[in-house]
C-alpha cells in the first residue's frame, strides 16, 4: 500500500483494553482537516460524492475507530504469494450530512484482471467486510452482500471497511488491477434497498422457477396453448417486479430510472486496487502447528445443541471447517475437575469415515486424541485403546498429539499427568503427550527459584511428556531465557518446544487482547519464529460467557482481560447467518502466520540468522518490547523478500 507506514508518533499512551489502546488516535501528519467549502445542495445525485465524504485506505494492523482523522486519497498496492490472503482498510468520514442523519453510501467493488486476462473474482477471492467496534475498539468483521452494498455513515464518525484478498494457489503470478467505487445516495433509497432475507429469497426463486415451468414447454404446443401460458408468465413476472423486493424502482407506479455509467463515473469516488501475485506458494500444510481451543460447551449452550446429537456434530463440523482457512488446526475441549481437559479435533470416533476427513486434512497441521469418549455409550472401556491402534495405522498418525492436562501446579496434578501418559503409550510408544505450564510443582521444588524449577520441569515429567509447551509470560523481556529451555530438551528423542499466550503476557508485550496496536497482535508469530518454536497453542477461541439464545450478546469472560479467550463472534449476533464473524484481531493472526512462511522460505535460502537479521534490519521486530508500530516496516520485510526470490 503506497505510503501505508504511520511514522507519526502516539500522543496518546496506549492503554489496553479500552479504544485508546493501540489505535491511530494522536496521529497528526498527514491528517486531513475537514472543511466546511461545500455550498449549497448538498443531494448526492447532484454533488461529487467526495464533496460529500472523506476517502482513504489504511493497513490492516490500524485500529481504525470512529474518531480516526481522515488521510488524503490514494490508491491502493498490495504483493501476496498465492495461498494468501492480504488485506487492507477503506476508510469512509462524511464531510457533511445528506439525507438524514450522516448519509448512506453505495459500495461497489470489481474484479481483479491481470493483462492476459486472469482474474480474482468479487465473492469468491475478493471480499468485503464492515468493521464493527466492541467495547469501544474495533474488532468485528461483518460481512458485507457483493458486488455492491449500502451502508450508513454517522455524522462525525468514520467507518472502516475491510477488505480481504484471497490469491488461489493456482493463480498465475502477475499485475492485477480493479477498483472500489464508493458512491453517496440518498438514505430514503438505501432504506428501500433492504438486503433480501432467506424467506424473500425463496419467495422470489419459487416464483421465477414457477414461470420457466411456465414457458419452458412450448415447443410444438397448440398456438392457443401457447398464448395462455405466455398470459400466464406475464401475470407472474408482473406480481414479481412488483413485489416490495423491487419498490425502490417504482414511484406512482412508474419505473424510476437508475443512475447511467457515466453518472457514476461523474460522481463516485474511485479507488484503484493494484496486486502484486509473486510466483511464492504459501504451503497447504502450515509450517507452524497453530493449535486453537474452541469450547464444545459454548456451542451447546448457546445454539441449544445437544451433545451427541445430529445437531451437535454438525454445529462442531461447521465451526472446524470455518476455522480451517485462518491457518489453524483446531481442537475442541471442556475442562473437568482440577485443570484436566478433554481435547479432541474429531468428535467421530476413530474408526468413522469423518476421521479420516478431518485428519488428512492437508490444512491440518496436527490433531488432538480424545484420552476418553467423547459422546458417552458402547464399549467404554477398550477405547482409548481401540481408538489408538485405529490411528497409529494411517499416516496422519505423525499429527497426532493427546493434550491432557492444562497448566500442571502442583505434584498431584504432574502425577496425573504421569499416569494418564502412561496408559497412552502403553498402546503406543511413540504417541505425543503436550503439557502446557508455566511453574513448576509448588509443593515439590524443583530448584531453588521459580524461574529455575520452570526450567527443571522436562527432567521433572520426562518421559511422559513430547511437546514442552510454556508461556511467554514466563520470560518477561529476556529473550536471552528462552536457551536455558531449549538446552533442558532432547529433541533427538522427539522433544519439542511450543509456546503459548493466555492472559499474560500484557501490554506492551505481543498477545490478542483486545485493544492492543495491530502490530502487537501480529507480533506474536514474529516472536516464536525468532525464538524458534516449533508449535503454537491458544486456550480458546469462543469463550464468551454463558448464552442460550444464538443472537445473545456476546460478553468477554469476567476476570480475563478484554478478548482473551474470544477470536470470533457468532454470526447469529449481527444477522441472520450462521457464519462465524471473524474479529480483526483473528485476521491478524493469520498475516502473522503468513509471515513465517515468508520468513522460512527466506532462512531456506541464507539461514535461519539472516532471517533474524532481516526482521530486525527493516525494523519490524527485535525482542517483546521493541517491535514496529508501523506497518512500513512490514511491508519492507516482505518487499525483500520477494524482491530476493522473484529472479
Amino acid at each position: 500500500m503506497e505510503n501505508s507506514g504511520n511514522p507519526q508518533e502516539m500522543t496518546v499512551p496506549p492503554v489496553e483494553g479500552v479504544a485508546g489502546g493501540g489505535t491511530a488516535y494522536g496521529w497528526s501528519d498527514g491528517v486531513v482537516h475537514p472543511s466546511n467549502s461545500l455550498k449549497g445542495s448538498t443531494d448526492p445525485t447532484e454533488v461529487p460524492s467526495a464533496d460529500l465524504l472523506h476517502v482513504w485506505c489504511m493497513p490492516s494492523t490500524a485500529n481504525v475507530g470512529p474518531q480516526e482523522m481522515p488521510r488524503p486519497l490514494e490508491h491502493v498496492t498490495l504483493l501476496a504469494a498465492r495461498n494468501e490472503r492480504e488485506s487492507v482498510q477503506i476508510a469512509m468520514r462524511p464531510k457533511v450530512s445528506w439525507g438524514g442523519s450522516g448519509g448512506a453510501v453505495q459500495v461497489q467493488c470489481s474484479d481483479l484482471c491481470s493483462p492476459s486476462g486472469d482474474r480474482l473474482v468479487v465473492g469468491e477471492s475478493l471480499k468485503l467486510r464492515r468493521v464493527v467496534s466492541i467495547l469501544g475498539v474495533p474488532d468485528a468483521l461483518v460481512p458485507l452482500d457483493l458486488p455492491v452494498s449500502q451502508i450508513s455513515l454517522l455524522p462525525g464518525e468514520t467507518t472502516a471497511i475491510w477488505v480481504s484478498i484471497d490469491v488461489p494457489s493456482t493463480q498465475p503470478p502477475g499485475q492485477y488491477e480493479g477498483e472500489l467505487i464508493i458512491t453517496a445516495t440518498k438514505a430514503d433509497a438505501e432504506s428501500r434497498a433492504k438486503c433480501l432475507g432467506k424467506a424473500e429469497r425463496r419467495q422470489l426463486y419459487s416464483e421465477l422457477k414457477n414461470f420457466l415451468e411456465i414457458v419452458e414447454p412450448i415447443d410444438g404446443k397448440p398456438l392457443d396453448e401457447v398464448v395462455e401460458r405466455v398470459k400466464s408468465a406475464t401475470t407472474t413476472l408482473r406480481s414479481i417486479f412488483q413485489s416490495p423486493s423491487f419498490c425502490e424502482f417504482f414511484s406512482d407506479g412508474h419505473p424510476v430510472d437508475m443512475m447511467d455509467e457515466d453518472a457514476i463515473s461523474d460522481l463516485s469516488v474511485r479507488m484503484k486496487l493494484s496486486l502484486t501475485v509473486w510466483d511464492f506458494v504459501l504451503p497447504l500444510t502450515p509450517s507452524l502447528p497453530a493449535v486453537f481451543g474452541i469450547s464444545d460447551t459454548v456451542i451447546e449452550d448457546r445454539f441449544g445443541v445437544e451433545h451427541g446429537t445430529d445437531e451437535w456434530y454438525e454445529a462442531l463440523d461447521h465451526h472446524f471447517k470455518w476455522l480451517l482457512q485462518y491457518r489453524i488446526s483446531p481442537y475442541f475441549c471442556r475442562w473437568g475437575d482440577g485443570m484436566r481437559v478433554l481435547t479432541y479435533t474429531c468428535p467421530w470416533p476413530a474408526h468413522h469415515p469423518k476421521s479420516d476427513e478431518y485428519f488428512s486434512d492437508p490444512r491440518l497441521a496436527a490433531y488432538a486424541v480424545p484420552y476418553s469418549q467423547v459422546v458417552p455409550g458402547g464399549a467404554e472401556k477398550d477405547y482409548l485403546q481401540r481408538e489408538i491402534e485405529t490411528l497409529k495405522t494411517k499416516t496422519h498418525w505423525k499429527k497426532a498429539y493427546f493434550y491432557l492436562w492444562d497448566e500442571p501446579l502442583n505434584l498431584e496434578h504432574f502425577d496425573n499427568i504421569r499416569n494418564m501418559a502412561c496408559e497412552v503409550q502403553a498402546y503406543a510408544r511413540d504417541a505425543r503427550i503436550l503439557t502446557t505450564y508455566y511453574s513448576g510443582p509448588s509443593d515439590a521444588p524443583l530448584a531453588s527459584n521459580n524461574f529455575e524449577a520452570f526450567v527443571k520441569v522436562p527432567k521433572f515429567l520426562r518421559p511422559h511428556t513430547q511437546i514442552y509447551c510454556t508461556s511467554e509470560w514466563v520470560f518477561g523481556n529476556r529473550e536471552d531465557l528462552v536457551k536455558d529451555i531449549i538446552a533442558e530438551l532432547q529433541p533427538e528423542n522427539g522433544e519439542e518446544w511450543w509456546t503459548y499466550v493466555c492472559m499474560g503476557p500484557s501490554d506492551p508485550h505481543p498477545n490478542w487482547h483486545l485493544g492492543m496496536r495491530g502490530t502487537q497482535h501480529r507480533a506474536v508469530m514474529w516472536r516464536v519464529w525468532k525464538e524458534g518454536g516449533t508449535g503454537f497453542l491458544y486456550w480458546g477461541a469462543n469463550c464468551y460467557e454463558k448464552a442460550t439464545v444464538p443472537s445473545a450478546e456476546v460478553c468477554f469472560r469476567r476476570g480475563l482481560p478484554p478478548g482473551d479467550g474470544v477470536l470470533f463472534y457468532p454470526g447469529e449476533v449481527y444477522s441472520t447467518s450462521h457464519e462465524p464473524v471473524a474479529s480483526v484481531r483473528l485476521e491478524r493472526i493469520l498475516s502473522g502466520l503468513q509471515d513465517i512462511e515468508y520468513l522460512k522460505l527466506y532462512a531456506s535460502r541464507y539461514g535461519k540468522e539472516e532471517g533474524v537479521a532481516l526482521l530486525e534490519r527493516t525494523g519490524v521486530y527485535m525482542g517483546p518490547e521493541r517491535y514496529t508500530l508501523e506497518h512500513m516496516s512490514i511491508d519492507m520485510m516482505r518487499g525483500e523478500i520477494f524482491n530476493a526470490f522473484r529472479c
